[in-house]
């Protein structure tokens, strides 16, 4: 029987970084955590020899020194910087991705901070001999519509009990990311990161529901109908139900206004959405 190593990688997990910019009195703060994985020649490693591996303290060193000597801008410079790094320095090393996630803060003075609510930014950067890749992306982004949302027509078999609706709550935790088209020089991944992020609330407020998948396609389409910098946009949408309470008992009618709002076990609808013309790139998921 023949036996040969398959894909593998490895990496730093979940680096946390803290940079703060002391430039005058009003400081400012970037909050991270990084997460790098490598991949190539690494077949000797798996038999003991370790003369081609770059350590992960190495690579978790790697974070803080770049952090201060280049500083911490948008995460996707930052993590093609390093992504970039690696690839070139390491012989045995051809493959990079490293996968950052910002914690925002909400400024409250020229010091002094408060932990944002809202979405979570992400971005995820993978950089090989021959090309880099970088898919930016949010997370905890919770939508919801009191009304103008529906889910009727739908199979019915004999273990369906769910009643068809024509007014319901629709509500979602987005998860969304979008790979880039092309990583130019100096692209503006912040307005493009909020374009995104307003691109998809807007379609998530205009849209007319008849299903979570048809909500999950007009947001996608609008993202990429508004920021002409995007390849695909790929989304995963869990309903967060919301059910009409059975107010009957105490003799009160319950016209859509008492809910109970459950958060498991939910319905999770996911898709992509593309241009007809966007080149498949695999390698940068």
């Amino acid at each position: 029987m023949a036996i040969a190593l398959g894909d593998n990688r490895y990496g730093k997990a979940e680096v946390r970084l803290v940079r703060v910019v002391r430039d005058g009195a009003r400081h400012e703060l970037r909050d991270l955590t990084v997460s790098v994985a490598l991949a190539g020649d690494l077949a000797a490693a798996h038999e003991g020899d370790n003369s081609g591996v770059l350590p992960t303290d190495t690579q978790k060193n790697t974070v803080y020194a770049f952090a201060k000597r280049y500083g911490v801008g948008e995460p996707e410079a930052f993590g093609l910087l390093l992504a970039r790094h690696f690839v070139d320095t390491q012989p045995t090393i051809t493959w990079a991705r490293v996968d950052l996630v910002e914690h925002p803060w909400d400024r409250l003075g020229p010091h002094s901070f408060a932990r944002a609510g809202g979405p979570t930014r992400l971005a995820s950067v993978t950089v090989t001999g021959a090309a880099s890749h970088v898919v930016s992306g949010l997370a905890g982004l919770v939508l919801l519509n009191t009304t103008d949302s529906e889910f009727h027509g739908y199979v019915r078999d004999g273990y369906t009990t769910l009643p068809e609706t024509t007014d319901r709550i629709l509500a979602t935790e987005v998860a969304a990311r979008w790979r880039w088209a092309s990583v130019g020089a100096a692209p503006s991944w912040g307005a493009s990161f909020h374009g995104v992020r307003d691109a998809l609330i807007e379609a998530f407020v205009e849209t007319y529901s008849y299903s979570l998948q048809q909500t999950l396609y007009a947001m996608g389409s609008r993202a990429l109908e508004k920021r002409p910098e995007l390849a695909e946009v790929r989304l995963a949408l869990p309903n967060k139900h919301h059910f009409l309470v059975d107010l009957a008992p105490f003799g009160l009618d319950n016209d859509n206004e008492v809910y109970v709002a459950t958060d498991r076990p939910y319905g999770l609808i996911e898709g992509t959405v593309l241009r007809d013309d966007a080149p498949p790139a695999p390698e940068a998921w």
